[in-house]
């Protein structure tokens, strides 16, 4: 049984559902951009065990799989989507504050030096807030998009995650700026230039903060059909088929084969910058922190503009398609990455620029698009499991991607003894694989899948599979 489709998502319903990933965004400057500062710079902690714990997401994102077929199948004390949504926000807004309470125990501890070997209990309680993060980010940000898709009718599905995917932005840009403003960075001496009542007092306030937001976007907005019980939707065929045979559509057709192999690409080579672009602009251009700190919010600024233009254009024009967007974008991501290949091999400092520009802008409309067609490969009455699944793949192509770029990163550079080179050859390889990721795009075609999906019912296309 699926859950009844509004007939229309106004554009001020659509943004309070936005404010959800207002607070997503924030979430991840709290885990990502500031506490593993903290730890590392100020406490003088070492990064590897810190990074392990912050990529703690990555290896969880399979649960988003998990928590999205549930809620194809089953409706929990009356709700699809919301029960794993309310379930995993709370999760990652307990974790934040406990996460707090430790890191400030440890600053009052002296942090590595002052305290080595004698802080086990926090480091305990870090730990299990990491994993209780990662959890609930993996189960709540699957079902959350399977919401959208319940909400928004087919044509409004890419403005409706044009919207979401612009407030993530703005949640960058809010939570860098105010979390950076509570608290100093700088140091007096050897004393820090903040108290650990002033440090916990940071994770509380973006705690409650994130925690509010979720509420208030997410009030109203899936009706309860049966107070406290669990109900089965046995109804459809493919509420009784498992996990796996239910994936093995993803290679059995082949625009969604295509779409596949689009979609792990192009997250790969994008997000291969993500780890190299901040330290290319320090070993290259011998540039001052507080100059590529800026690199985040010129691209976000691009990424927004280019966002909302082409959700404006989108409106009067159909031509514009979640394809003919993800094209645009990826478009944008190759000259982007170019300009950053000419600026490392030429040594030519205005490219950065040009490549920061052209970065935000493909990043902007490729994610709209890109999400648009995520939503468009998911068959109706699996929705939940198909964009985990998408979900899945998002995640680990961009935890490979940034993996890849920083050990290829240092193998040039032991190799030629040029930072130039070393980074040049990142974001060569960087702009080929996105070339080739658009040759993919072409062969995802959307009408194709979609006559297929008509022509072939579900029992025939999953026996197919299967042989």
């Amino acid at each position: 049984m699926d859950t009844p489709q509004e007939e229309n998502l106004s554009v001020g319903r659509n943004m309070k559902i936005g404010l959800f990933h207002l607070g997503s965004g924030m979430a991840d400057v709290i885990i990502t951009g500031f506490w593993n500062r903290i730890m590392i710079t100020d406490l003088g902690y070492a990064a590897t065990p810190v990074s392990l714990l912050t990529s703690l997401r990555y290896f969880l994102a399979p649960m988003g799989i998990w928590a999205g077929r549930i809620s194809d199948r089953r409706e929990v004390a009356g709700y699809r989507r919301m029960f794993w949504i309310w379930l995993g926000r709370a999760m990652m807004v307990i974790s934040t504050l406990g996460l707090g309470v430790a890191t400030a125990q440890l600053q009052r501890g002296g942090g590595a030096v002052g305290m080595a070997g004698k802080d086990t209990v926090q480091w305990i309680i870090i730990a299990v807030s990491l994993l209780l993060f990662s959890f609930g980010g993996a189960i709540s940000g699957s079902t959350f998009l399977a919401l959208i898709y319940d909400r928004a009718p087919e044509k409004q599905r890419g403005r409706a995650v044009g919207i979401v995917w612009t407030f993530l932005l703005i949640g960058f840009a809010i939570g860098g700026f105010g979390f950076g403003r509570m608290l100093p960075e700088h140091k007096d001496g050897l004393t820090l230039a903040y108290t650990p009542e002033s440090l916990q007092m940071v994770f509380i306030v973006a705690g409650v903060a994130m925690g509010l937001i979720w509420l208030i976007s997410m009030l109203g907005e899936e009706r309860r059909s049966k107070a406290g019980t669990i109900f089965t939707t046995s109804d459809q065929p493919e509420a009784n088929t498992s996990v796996i045979a239910d994936l093995k559509l993803v290679f059995s057709l082949r625009p969604m084969r295509y779409f596949f192999w689009f979609l792990t690409l192009s997250m790969f080579f994008a997000f291969s910058q993500d780890l190299i672009l901040e330290p290319f602009g320090g070993d290259v251009f011998k540039m001052d922190a507080n100059i590529t700190t800026r690199f985040t919010s010129q691209w976000a600024s691009m990424a927004i503009l280019g966002t909302i233009a082409f959700l404006f254009l989108s409106r009067r024009y159909k031509s514009l398609t979640n394809t003919v967007m993800s094209y645009v974008g990826v478009g944008f991501l190759v000259g982007g990455f170019s300009a950053f290949t000419i600026a490392a091999f030429g040594q030519v400092r205005p490219m950065v620029t040009i490549g920061l520009l052209l970065l935000g802008l493909g990043l902007g409309i490729w994610n709209v698009g890109t999400t648009g067609l995520m939503m468009d490969m998911s068959p109706s009455g699996r929705a939940g499991t198909f964009l985990g699944f998408w979900t899945l793949v998002v995640t680990f192509a961009r935890g490979g991607g940034v993996s890849l770029a920083g050990i290829l990163r240092d193998v040039g550079l032991n190799m030629t003894g040029s930072a130039p080179v070393a980074y040049g050859v990142c974001f060569l390889l960087g702009t080929i694989g996105l070339a080739v990721s658009m040759v993919m795009l072409r062969q995802a075609n959307i009408k194709a899948y979609k006559a297929e999906q008509v022509q072939l019912d579900s029992a025939s296309v999953l026996a197919a599979a299967m042989d």
